[in-house]
């Protein structure tokens, strides 16, 4: 059945990531792993990509729209009948998915005109 399962991750832009960085750290307790971000694991979730990332974008990187300083990432199972099933719903979904070994991705504009990522994870395909 195809749906959300929880949250993938929270990516935000600024404009001194590094800062930013740094900033989380030592005030939250937030620590980046270079090329990741932040991840978060329940103790008692029995899957191993049942993780959350927190991860600080450069205001500048294009892997979303520049205007949208906040994308959250949605952890779905069957990523491809959640995607007809939107259409059919008439919801905007990006025609492009892609595939990687952590898992494979499509998306979603909500109303408002915010960019949503869908994350199906290797072990939910």
């Amino acid at each position: 059945m195809a749906r959300v399962m929880g949250i993938g991750g929270i990516f935000i832009r600024v404009r001194d990531p590094e800062a930013m960085k740094r900033w989380y750290a030592e005030h939250l307790g937030i620590v980046d792993r270079p090329g990741v971000g932040a991840m978060f694991r329940r103790s008692d979730d029995p899957d191993p990509n049942g993780v959350t990332l927190f991860s600080i974008f450069d205001v500048d990187d294009d892997y979303w729209d520049r205007a949208q300083p906040v994308m959250i990432n949605f952890r779905v199972e069957g990523l491809d009948e959640l995607l007809a099933k939107l259409r059919a719903e008439g919801v905007t979904v990006l025609e492009k998915t892609d595939n990687h070994e952590y898992g494979r991705f499509g998306w979603v504009v909500d109303p408002e005109g915010n960019r949503i990522e869908l994350w199906e994870p290797p072990a939910l395909r």
